[in-house]
């Protein structure tokens, strides 16, 4: 089939996905086990989704609600496999579904072939034009656990899984394995499929099987060789897992770097495959940028960040040990260093985050700056207004959370709570302290809560000692009166306020 072909509205593709990965030793099934912050599955319908749109389907079956949940809102269609009885067992559970639809071929790929790419898919969809049934194929000098390729005259005539190869009966192995890449003719899919057995040492009906089958109905059948190709090799354990990770950020970076990034230790940058950085930008590893994550040009991200599903505008500087996620960072902004944006924070020009600064859904406006110590959830902090160093914005009352606005210009005093909901207007000045009513514009406001003082038990013992010590005599009482003194107490059990 032709590439314009490949793009009608009857060609899709379909992902095998349902597999527990039992070598991967973890609770998850192996597709949800991310490579710079994206699923597998993530990876693969990354690269067939320039070539299919939304014509994409996998069959789930292992922890079939934890996949769906993971890909909500993508474009994904899902067929559930209810039994795991197979590969092969996996396209009879996709057919109707496919059928339905309106499709007439289907590109066939296993879901833990993360470093897949869409032109070698293009490519091998281009070879397999006008057959029933193309299967691509690596060659390896260790072929492991993949299914033998069996040729006769140098024409694919069979798969046979590892465990069921026999020499004496399919001869001595080439090195030449399945690659788990099929392009089926949906017509010849409906005549083979019924006749699919399980009558191996898995007991399970395999997909690979149809082209032995196709062969003997006199079908058209095509087996591409791609070499050793270490993209189309599949995952099967953590530290398959780790090496196609590694693979795959050189090759981002490489990317990025001959795109016109500049780098500071280009070995510890790990990039998303859907991140983009413009030209122009300035990264200093280690950082970790995943997801939709957008850098524009003459942004600086220093060491040690963390950006998930971001925006940061031009002219920005992060600094280190900064963590921002579905966050938007406008031009010319200061963030951190130890600075966190959650879901729903937006900085626009020239705002300044500080160091140990958290927000929450809350948006610092022009200029606006919160340099430091501050918590601002639910809150809308008015442009060029500054907050003092240990405000917090106190939203939530432990059923329902509150907004908390703040004009243009104004002044919050350190160490001030603001117990939403509440308005600070424009250019008003607050003092430290907790802040329940309305700052009115223009207008200083301060409030400190009533003290409240509990004596221990133990605080007899320290009056006696204050009486035995005349005022100003010896050091020891020198030192208690200055205490006092600077505290504004009249008694010495005022300076007991915990309780025992």
């Amino acid at each position: 089939m032709s590439n314009s072909s490949a793009l009608s509205s009857s060609c899709c593709a379909l992902i095998l996905a349902a597999g527990k990965g039992t070598r991967m030793h973890s609770k998850k099934p192996k597709v949800l086990h991310t490579i710079l912050g994206e699923p597998l599955l993530g990876h693969v319908a990354g690269a067939l989704r320039p070539l299919f749109g939304e014509a994409v389907w996998a069959v789930i079956g292992h922890e079939a609600d934890m996949v769906r949940a993971a890909f909500a809102g993508r474009d994904l269609r899902f067929v559930e496999q209810k039994e795991q009885l197979g590969t092969g067992h996996a396209l009879m559970v996709a057919l109707p579904e496919l059928k339905r639809a309106g499709m007439k071929k289907v590109l066939v790929v296993n879901g833990d072939t993360p470093l897949i790419t869409t032109d070698t898919l293009r490519d091998f969809m281009f070879y397999a034009e006008g057959a029933d049934v193309s299967v691509a194929t690596l060659t390896l000098e260790n072929p492991g656990a993949y299914g033998r390729i069996v040729r006769q005259n140098g024409e694919l005539r069979a798969i046979v899984e590892a465990k069921d190869f026999d020499v004496a009966v399919h001869g001595e192995p080439t090195g030449e394995i399945n690659a788990g890449i099929y392009m089926l003719n949906l017509d010849a899919v409906e005549i083979l499929v019924p006749k699919l057995g399980n009558e191996n040492k898995s007991g399970e009906y395999y997909i690979t099987d149809l082209v032995g089958m196709a062969v003997a109905e006199g079908m058209v059948v095509r087996g591409l060789s791609c070499g050793s190709d270490p993209n189309l090799l599949g995952i099967n354990n953590p530290a398959e897992l780790a090496a196609s990770e590694e693979l795959r950020r050189r090759a981002i970076v490489e990317e990025r770097l001959a795109a016109g990034v500049a780098m500071h230790g280009p070995d510890m940058v790990r990039m998303g495959p859907y991140v983009t950085v413009e030209p122009g930008a300035e990264l200093f590893g280690p950082c970790e940028l995943y997801g939709h994550t957008h850098v524009a040009s003459d942004v600086i991200i220093e060491s040690h960040c963390v950006i998930r599903d971001s925006r940061v505008e031009s002219g920005t500087v992060v600094h280190s040990f900064s963590h921002m996620d579905h966050a938007e960072v406008g031009p010319d902004c200061l963030v951190g260093p130890y600075a966190r944006l959650r879901p729903g924070a937006v900085m626009e020009r020239g705002a300044h985050m500080g160091n140990f600064v958290e927000m929450k859904k809350a948006r610092l406006c022009e200029g606006a700056k919160a340099n430091h110590l501050t918590y601002l959830g639910d809150a809308e902090v008015g442009a060029r207004a500054n907050i003092g160093a240990g405000t917090i914005t106190c939203n939530y009352d432990g059923v329902n959370k509150y907004k908390t606005i703040i004009g243009e210009h104004a002044f919050i005093g350190s160490n001030t709570a603001l117990v939403a909901p509440v308005t600070v207007g424009a250019e008003a000045l607050v003092g430290g302290g907790v802040g329940h009513h309305e700052g009115r514009a223009g207008r200083r406001s301060g409030r400190r809560a009533r003290q409240a003082n509990e004596c221990a038990p133990q605080i007899g013992a320290f009056q006696r000692l204050y009486q035995r010590i005349a005022p100003g005599d010896a050091a020891q009482g020198r030192g208690i009166r200055r205490v006092m003194w600077e505290q504004g107490f009249q008694r010495l059990e005022e300076l007991w306020i915990f309780r025992y």
